[in-house]
């Protein structure tokens, strides 16, 4: 009876299991948010419970700035300790097995003008090959700051790295002409390429045609000495008048340490949603640039929105992977749920797109591109009458009255004078939260929004009185002033006037599941629910991993739920309702023979959800 005894194999929770890291903001430098751990599977994912919480104290900070203040971060795991930082920029590091604060840095940051932007994606690190043992700054931890500035930190203790820069830190408006203090910052988590540290910036959209460069630049990891610098839209953008900028890259850059590339997501170029000083497709705006990651010298380029009238920005990191007979390939995802698929080394698609001709603009002075590119689209595209939608008749029919006022003629429907309604908006498809790669089933992951905007140009002269006369006119949503063009601008989320839901049919939010070598979807479902006991899919902001145990992991929807879903059939196996928001994307690591699944649930002052400070561990008893 005792030799069967033995014989019985000991629970998952309680088999020793190998050590699992997550070192950088999506595990590995090409943003596969895969991870080898198993541990956690579909056997047993049922029963995890909460190992730690550990409260920030991020929030209450400043009671305008918290108003957008975002819980984005996901922590990096190095050297057992968890790495992660707060909407305002203060780094922290935890034990890993215990949540226990190890230090904390605050970067005491200047905002007398208020920031575009309140969010920190996260931090880099970097560890120095030839450092011994207890060298200080032998870990160095990077962030990029809301003010503008890089910062390297010790590893060990929090402190400035004082050989980095000045004093620890580099001003990166240095080399940019500022036109709005607290509208050029730095919101995702620099690239580390050998002993370069590479960042971008975030700029605040809409504001004028004229902005800041939208520069990206290296600097040696020791030193903080500029080694390159790219601009996305020089030449040509120096050649307007007025003279455009932006084109920035404001996500994560990915890394291609094998091939020195890295590969940069940008922007559109200034103003969104006017183009007439702009002409051209304007190029490498809204694009994914390859460049020799030790020379910021240019290799190639894939343009996804020619000349962008509708803020398509490519809001995703890259996703580096082997395609068919180990071919190495990217996928590009975006805000219009279009992904592509591309050779990593020469930008060639790997699966078909096709130029096709899509509505001319009405506006004059403006010169929309007679064509845009098609890939695989994972979204529902354009928006016709008869597609409104309500919970009952009345919403219903408005919804349908609205879109006939408009101008909708699908996709890529250029901004107009009466009104066009935008689908997906520029909050649609694939933003930052950027798609997850499961090697096991060739799958690429993703969180998708299908959300319509309504968006009008403004003549100048004109801008003054509607402004004054909003809440008559019952325009609630965002007024942007694109200083220097002819034609200001108005946007608002297309949603019905009692309920507050999309004017569209659910579902609103899901989790796609793409096969890369085919193009074809393998299985699409609703991610939460905006309407209780339905499951209509919620809009979301934050994205997914994918882990060996088989199992897909994210929060990011509206209803506050961090969710897990079966990688193989897209089947909701788990979740658990946080305590805040979480518009971030997880992450998970094994330490100690233990598997830990780690989230910041902080909500999102912009989208609505409830704000907090927490950052929540989760492993089998």
């Amino acid at each position: 009876m005792l030799a069967l005894f033995l014989t019985v194999p000991p629970p998952a929770s309680a088999q020793t299991a190998p050590e699992t890291g997550w070192p950088t903001y999506g595990n590995d430098p090409g943003g596969t948010r895969y991870s080898p751990a198993k541990q956690i599977d579909l056997a047993n994912v049922s029963q995890l419970k909460v190992a730690w919480t550990y409260r920030t104290g991020a929030l209450p900070n400043d009671a305008e700035l918290d108003k957008k203040a975002a819980f984005e971060a996901t922590p990096i795991l190095v050297d057992g300790k968890l790495f992660l930082s707060t909407p305002y920029d203060h780094v922290i590091a935890l034990n890993a097995v215990t949540g226990a604060k190890l230090w904390e840095f605050d970067p005491k940051l200047e905002h007398p003008h208020g920031f575009s932007e309140v969010t920190s994606r996260g931090v880099s690190a970097r560890r120095d090959p030839a450092a011994k043992a207890g060298q200080v700054c032998g870990l160095r931890i990077f962030i990029g700051t809301l003010d503008a500035r890089l910062i390297a930190l010790d590893g060990e203790t929090g402190k400035p790295c004082t050989d980095f820069g000045t004093n620890g830190e580099i001003d990166l408006t240095n080399e940019v002409k500022l036109r709005d203090p607290g509208d050029y910052q730095v919101t995702s988590a620099p690239a580390i390429f050998k002993d370069l540290v590479i960042t971008g910036s975030s700029l605040g959209d809409n504001r004028a045609v004229t902005l800041e460069r939208g520069i990206v630049r290296a600097f040696d990891v020791r030193t903080g000495k500029l080694r390159w610098t790219w601009d996305p839209i020089a030449p040509w953008a120096y050649q307007t008048t007025p003279r455009t900028g932006a084109g920035n890259a404001w996500s994560t850059i990915s890394v291609d340490a094998q091939h020195d590339l890295v590969f940069i997501p940008t922007g559109s170029a200034s103003p969104d949603y006017y183009g007439g000083f702009r002409k051209g497709d304007d190029k490498w705006a809204d694009s994914v640039v390859a460049l020799k990651a030790s020379t910021g010298e240019f290799v190639w380029g894939f343009q996804v929105v020619h000349h962008d009238l509708w803020d398509y920005d490519v809001a995703s990191q890259p996703t580096l992977f082997a395609w068919k007979d180990d071919t190495p390939a990217i996928a590009v995802t975006t805000k219009m749920g279009r992904v592509f698929i591309l050779n990593r080394l020469n930008g060639k698609p790997l699966l078909p797109v096709e130029e096709k001709p899509v509505p001319k603009s009405d506006i004059p002075g403006e010169e929309s591109w007679p064509t845009q590119p098609s890939g695989i689209s994972t979204i529902p595209e354009g928006v016709k009458p008869g597609d409104g939608w309500g919970l009952d008749d009345e919403e219903r029919k408005w919804c349908e009255d609205r879109i006939a006022a408009s101008r909708s003629e699908g996709i890529f429907t250029p901004p107009s004078l009466q009104g066009t309604i935008v689908f997906p908006g520029n909050a649609g498809g694939v933003n930052w939260s950027s798609s997850a790669f499961d090697p096991q089933r060739h799958l690429l992951i993703m969180n998708t929004n299908h959300l319509a905007m309504w968006v009008k140009l403004i003549e100048r002269d004109k801008l003054a009185g509607l402004y004054s006369d909003r809440e008559q006119n019952r325009m609630t949503g965002e007024f942007a002033r694109q200083t220097g063009a002819p034609y200001a601008m108005y946007r608002e989320t297309f949603l019905s006037p009692k309920h507050k839901l999309p004017c569209t049919a659910p579902p609103w939010g899901t989790v796609v599941a793409l096969d890369v070598f085919s193009g074809q979807k393998a299985w699409d479902v609703p991610l939460g629910t905006h309407v209780p006991d339905q499951k209509t899919g919620a809009i979301n902001f934050g994205g997914p991993i994918v882990t060996a145990g088989g199992l897909i992991f994210t929060a990011a929807s509206w209803d506050g739920h961090l969710r897990a879903f079966e990688a193989a059939t897209g089947k909701e196996v788990w979740t658990y309702e946080l305590p805040a928001g979480g518009q971030a994307t997880p992450m998970t690591y094994t330490l100690g023979g233990k598997q830990y699944l780690v989230i910041a649930a902080g909500g999102h002052g912009k989208f609505g959800t409830k704000q907090g400070d927490y950052v929540i561990a989760f492993t089998l008893p």
